[in-house]
């Protein structure tokens, strides 16, 4: 094989460009790293949910599980629109990206005891 000035000089670049890219080749920037995944189980009981805090990182693929132990109740963000019914003695899983920082209220939107008005809890989402 017969090698050229240019195939040379082409060789050369590409050594000198994986010496400066050597420590990057193989990882992903922050920004395209797969996104966390924490899982939440939410209990409504009594109107109330249990833990009626819940914290993530920006970006996060959040999994929510919401267990009713008595009636019927529903969980709501009104930033993020989500809205989900979980029927009563049942529960109810979804998930969603927390793509925005903040505090964010949740609660029950059912307005069929007064019980539901009292139900709430903060989703805190910390920026990255």
């Amino acid at each position: 094989m017969t090698l050229t000035r240019r195939t040379v000089g082409l060789l050369l670049l590409g050594a000198g460009a994986l010496l400066v890219a050597g420590p990057f080749v193989g990882r992903l920037p922050a920004q395209d790293q797969a996104p966390n995944r924490p899982e939440f189980t939410l209990i409504a009981k009594n109107f109330r949910f249990s833990p009626d805090r819940l914290e993530v990182t920006q970006d996060d693929l959040v999994k929510l599980t919401i267990r009713s132990e008595d009636v019927a109740y529903s969980f709501a963000i009104d930033e993020y629109r989500i809205v989900r019914r979980v029927p009563a003695g049942a529960s109810t899983t979804f998930e969603f990206r927390a793509d925005r920082p903040g505090t964010f209220r949740f609660y029950s939107n059912l307005t069929d005891d007064p019980g539901h008005r009292q139900m709430q809890g903060q989703l805190v989402v910390r920026a990255q």
